[in-house]
């Protein structure tokens, strides 16, 4: 994603806060000239930077003549004229929330191009995951294969879809569609239309034509990410015409000009509220603009996360409850570790999961998290080879054999013979199924001090009880941070603010609670 390489820009001019020995107003400003440079870069508004520049000057000053944390000061000044550069600000529109058991009927408009159609789908497929029953309209009867395409990605998505290789009137199209998909009683109908410019006119008059047949319950027009400042006038004119409540920004992982988009699009005080990072079906993800900036400059995403994570759960009560109840008896089995694998493939791209996680996002980016999805693939060959029996053991019936393989100063012996097997069985090496093995042994340890009258799970219910105010002098601070957290994490949550800020950012101790749930006590 391009605007990774801003926020890396950005993350290197503010490094300079801690190889200076003395923080000064010569320091800010070089640091306000690189940030300046690379929005520029990214096609951000001149008076928009410059606006941005004076604010955190203004908001800094102070601090450059104290005794105080100047580094801190500076970083919390950035990030926040960061958000307020991509904020539409509290005129913008409430965003819209569909409702189960009802027809919610959703129209997509925007430039030819733009990426509409995928878009759709997209959104089609987020609502789906979410437990609505959504389905797919075609009103784009201008461009050759548009019907084909969205056919291709409702079918491969399991989307119903409806459209028309003879009508050649949108309007009736789109009419039948979701007439047909109400009588069906769809929670979600999206309705698909042609792409068209501010200056065609007679498309704009179809468009109208078609909104005031299908009365949508929210428009959504679609930018690609790519228009860079010339959001501004395009999405006016469309708004003005169609009156869209919200926009989604396309194709913001392959061009420098996506935060041109968006912070002309803030201008505009239309809510975006989602961003395509990708040409996947699942590349669409939620923008909110403190999360986003949260996310380009490394710091993670807490409360996305908790929402990830309690999503994937939700679709299976019955697992998290069963996974709650043997972590509170210390039980961890290898069929649990397999389970829980399964969950964080169904979390979507790991490089996506990265970004929520404070630091993770340099720690596991590009050709790395690649590499860890394949991993995480042949983890599971390595499960499907292992009989139930195994698969149900908390993992010592791999251990109790005197051969079993154990690397001590660099010899090794002869391996466990069921290790052999699953090794052949999966097509994997020997190392990689001690190695997870090994991953299970930790886990295992983990539950085993989770669960029982001292384990954490029981303090933690007690806090609960208490009414889930964590105790005074118990947050811990930056120094014990910095030796819990792997390298770099413990950075960015000191430029989050700190422990306490990022606690907020969960939503508080009832925010970790919930988190805690949802990940089935903790796993």
């Amino acid at each position: 994603m391009v605007l990774a390489d801003l926020g890396k820009r950005i993350n290197g001019a503010l490094s300079q806060l801690s190889a200076a020995s003395v923080i000064d107003e010569q320091v800010l400003d070089s640091i306000l000239k690189e940030i300046a440079t690379a929005l520029f870069e990214a096609d951000v508004n001149v008076k928009l930077v410059a606006n941005l520049r004076n604010k955190v000057k203004t908001k800094v000053a102070p601090a450059l003549g104290s005794s105080g944390n100047k580094k801190s000061v500076i970083q919390r000044a950035v990030f926040d004229e960061l958000v307020q550069l991509v904020d539409p600000g509290p005129e913008a529109a409430a965003p819209f929330t569909p409702k189960k058991g009802q027809s919610n009927v959703i129209m997509f408009v925007g430039l030819q191009g733009a990426g509409k159609t995928t878009s759709c789908t997209k959104l089609a497929i987020h609502y789906k995951r979410r437990g609505y029953k959504t389905c797919l309209v075609c009103a784009d009867t201008f461009r050759a294969g548009a019907f084909d395409q969205l056919k291709q990605n409702a079918t491969k998505a399991k989307i119903p879809f409806y459209g028309s290789y003879t009508e050649t009137d949108p309007v009736v199209i789109s009419a039948q569609g979701v007439h047909k998909f109400r009588e069906e009683r769809f929670d979600i109908i999206i309705v698909d239309t042609s792409g068209r410019h501010r200056q065609e006119t007679e498309l704009f008059e179809e468009m109208m034509q078609i909104s005031r047949q299908v009365k949508p319950d929210q428009t959504i027009m679609v930018l690609d990410g790519a228009i860079g400042q010339a959001a501004e006038s395009q999405s006016r004119a469309f708004k003005e015409a169609a009156d869209f409540g919200a926009i989604i920004v396309t194709k913001m992982d392959g061009h420098a000009k996506g935060g041109g988009a968006i912070s002309a699009v803030a201008a505009t005080k239309t809510p975006i509220i989602f961003i395509g990072t990708g040409e996947h079906l699942h590349d669409l993800e939620k923008f909110s603009p403190e999360p986003f900036i949260s996310k380009m400059l490394g710091m993670g995403d807490m409360q996305g996360l908790m929402e990830t994570v309690q999503e994937v759960h939700q679709n299976n009560p019955n697992q998290r409850a069963e996974m709650l109840k043997k972590l509170e008896a210390g039980v961890f089995t290898v069929r649990d570790l397999k389970d829980q694998m399964s969950n964080i493939m169904s979390m979507g791209p790991l490089s996506k999961i990265a970004q929520m996680i404070p630091g993770m996002g340099d720690m596991l980016g590009g050709e790395n998290s690649e590499a860890a999805s394949h991993t995480i693939k042949r983890m599971m060959y390595i499960f499907d080879a292992m009989t139930a029996e195994e698969l149900e053991s908390d993992g010592k019936l791999f251990h109790t054999s005197p051969t079993n393989t154990e690397y001590r100063e660099g010899q090794l012996r002869e391996p466990n013979k069921r290790v052999l097997r699953i090794a052949r069985g999966s097509g994997t090496s020997v190392q990689e199924c001690e190695g997870l093995l090994a991953q299970h042994r930790m886990f295992a340890e983990m539950a085993k001090k989770a669960g029982g009258k001292g384990g954490w799970m029981q303090k933690a219910k007690q806090m609960q009880q208490g009414g889930g105010a964590l105790p005074q002098g118990r947050m811990p601070s930056m120094d014990q941070l910095s030796r819990m957290l792997p390298a770099g994490m413990a950075e960015q949550v000191r430029a989050m603010g700190g422990p306490e800020a990022m606690m907020k950012q969960m939503g508080g101790m009832a925010g970790l609670q919930n988190m805690m749930k949802g990940m089935g006590g903790g796993a």
